[in-house]
């Protein structure tokens, strides 16, 4: 005969009642922190075939994208510090932007059409992040023609730092950019997810 500790069951359901709560709790301070305008910045996670993404947006657009390498809690911590401290955990804002993603990710989506927050880059590096819009979706440029584009030919190795600092992964495209032998060189969510991005927009 099978046999349960006593209370187990109560105590689950006891568990969830707690979690869901929580949730609600959590979503009725994100709407009013909204209303209120205190909501600097909202975030959010979606899966993806390239892990779980943090998605965080102002009132602008989209401030940032980040892969489990970059470690979402440090993530998180250096927003607090560039942009606001005021910063929850508020699904909604970012629903046009996971919509999107996942579009993507089921290549029906070539293109993103969400509003940008770029405060997170200057000078150069923005440059470069605006010339990496223009790269189509399923091609690819080299470090050499990004640099020679954004103004800068000889500065093909500030390029790669612009990519690896990228504040937008995916919705802005670094992973097009590769090394002038065709090697697809270092990326900030790993190669194994570059290779990836790049295979599936390879496929549509």
């Amino acid at each position: 005969m099978m046999t349960t500790e006593p209370g187990t069951g109560f105590l689950a359901s006891l568990a969830a009642v707690d979690d869901q709560a929580f949730s609600g709790l959590r979503a009725r301070l994100a709407d009013e922190a909204a209303r209120e305008g205190l909501l600097d910045v909202a975030y959010r996670t979606i899966d993806t075939p390239v892990g779980e993404l943090l998605l965080a947006a102002t009132e602008r657009g989209l401030v940032r994208v980040a892969y489990p390498a970059e470690n979402h809690d440090a993530v998180l911590s250096a927003l607090a510090g560039r942009v606001s401290p005021r910063i929850l955990h508020a699904p909604a804002r970012l629903d046009a932007a996971a919509r999107e993603l996942d579009e993507y990710f089921a290549r029906t989506r070539h293109s993103f059409g969400l509003n940008l927050d770029l405060q997170l880059a200057r000078g150069f590096r923005l440059a470069v992040l605006e010339h990496l819009t223009e790269i189509g979706y399923g091609k690819t440029a080299s470090y050499a023609a990004v640099a020679a584009a954004s103004g800068s030919p000889a500065a093909v190795r500030a390029v790669g730092t612009a990519c690896a600092r990228n504040p937008l992964p995916v919705v802005i495209p670094c992973h097009r950019v590769v090394r002038s032998d065709g090697s697809i060189g270092n990326y900030v969510g790993g190669t194994d997810a570059k290779q990836v991005l790049l295979d599936l927009e390879a496929a549509a």
